[in-house]
């Protein structure tokens, strides 16, 4: 999975929602996913389904899931809504 994902991408979907989005009481949340930031900003997470996306400093990126199937479903909602 290394590599696959464009944190460029992620970062417009993270935008999308926070412009978008319900407040929750981290972030805000828009189509399923939730998105918010530590308290520098350094790292944004988008979490929905049971799948966490953490992208750092870098563009580093961390993706937590326990089924593939779920991890699939969360990057297409992802891909979507950054366009």
């Amino acid at each position: 999975m290394k590599n696959e994902l464009d944190p460029s991408r992620v970062l417009r979907a993270y935008e999308m929602v926070m412009e978008n989005g319900t407040p929750t009481e981290f972030g805000k949340i828009y189509e399923g996913l939730e998105a918010y930031s530590d308290y520098d900003g350094y790292n944004v997470f988008i979490r929905g389904n049971g799948v966490e996306l953490k992208v750092g400093f870098h563009n580093t990126y961390h993706l937590e899931y326990d089924q593939e199937h779920l991890r699939d479903s969360f990057l297409k909602k992802v891909a979507t809504l950054s366009k």
